[in-house]
């Protein structure tokens, strides 16, 4: 990658996906190390800054610095400045000051990280910004797939749930079709408008106008915090409608992939008994979410394999 920066997956060449997947691929084996740490990024400073709730991203991305031995320094908003007013520049003003060499940003605000981008000289690491994207969770996505196939060429892929406003949606789809992939959406109305149109996606009425032809079934929770009351009527009518559980998961494919970016909100957009299932490849993603971003630390911050110890 020659770029400074990993702000979203649209109108990423296809060559630079698959330097990501193959370098995160090869970053597994430190995970596997009696000593799971290289020297490849010491005295490199990352700093972690999410105005939004995480769990696996954030912890991800420090365990994967940490891997690589940068040093990390983590902002959260309610133990911050930004919960008396501070505006994002000036918070980012202040941590430019203590001279990072990347910025790991989720925001709520769609195009926060492309701000801080074109005004700062550190990396930025888009990890989620409002509705738009959330690159490193397709990352992880599509190599959990490719470590299952070999290549995602002439793969079918349905997404399924709140397309419209889920980002891992929108990475997702600009992966997997720049990959060769086929994706198939399908929601409420309310989630899957027609404007998902302009996507390269066929958008299908109900799950189960998806479940026999995928090749992964990718299910996404209802974004709550992102709905107007008026959006969902229940959470049963939209399990009865567009849950996966077992009855639905049997007449899939026999090899279908059940995929989930988390949180799972089990019973609603999938059933206990599926998320646990032997097709599930859950906790493979969270797994393979450390590789991808030690991989895009590595290759953003100009890691050079083949180091002292690496």
């Amino acid at each position: 990658m020659t770029k400074k920066d990993l702000l979203g997956l649209r109108g990423m060449p296809r060559v630079e996906i698959e330097e990501i997947l193959s370098t995160a691929a090869s970053m597994r084996e430190v995970g596997r190390r009696r000593i799971k740490k290289v020297p490849t990024l010491r005295g490199r400073l990352v700093v972690t800054l999410f105005f939004e709730n995480s769990t696996r991203t954030r912890t991800s991305f420090e365990l994967a610095a940490k891997r690589l031995s940068a040093d990390t320094l983590g902002f959260s908003v309610s133990g911050s400045s930004t919960a008396k007013g501070e505006s994002l520049m000036d918070t980012a003003r202040n941590i430019e000051a203590m001279s990072p060499d990347a910025i790991i940003i989720r925001h709520g605000c769609a195009g926060a990280p492309h701000l801080l981008a074109r005004s700062f000289p550190f990396s930025v690491l888009n990890a989620g910004d409002g509705i738009n994207e959330h690159p490193s969770q397709a990352l992880l996505d599509m190599l959990t797939m490719r470590d299952h196939w070999g290549s995602l060429e002439g793969r079918t892929v349905a997404i399924v749930g709140d397309i419209q406003h889920s980002r891992v949606a929108r990475s997702n789809i600009h992966g997997l079709t720049t990959m060769g992939a086929k994706v198939l959406v399908a929601g409420p109305g309310t989630m899957c408008r027609s404007e998902l149109s302009g996507l390269p996606v066929e958008r299908r009425h109900t799950i189960d106008d998806v479940v026999g032809e995928a090749d992964a079934i990718m299910m996404l929770r209802i974004q709550r915090e992102r709905l107007g009351r008026a959006v969902l009527p229940s959470a049963r009518e939209y399990a009865a409608f567009y849950g996966l559980d077992l009855e639905r998961l049997n007449r899939a494919r026999p090899e279908v992939l059940v995929m989930h970016p988390g949180p799972i909100n089990r019973g609603v957009e999938i059933g206990a008994e599926v998320a646990d299932g032997e097709r599930s490849v859950i906790l493979e993603q969270v797994t393979n979410g450390i590789a991808v971003r030690m991989a895009l630390l590595f290759l953003l911050l100009g890691g050079r394999e083949g180091g002292e110890d690496a």
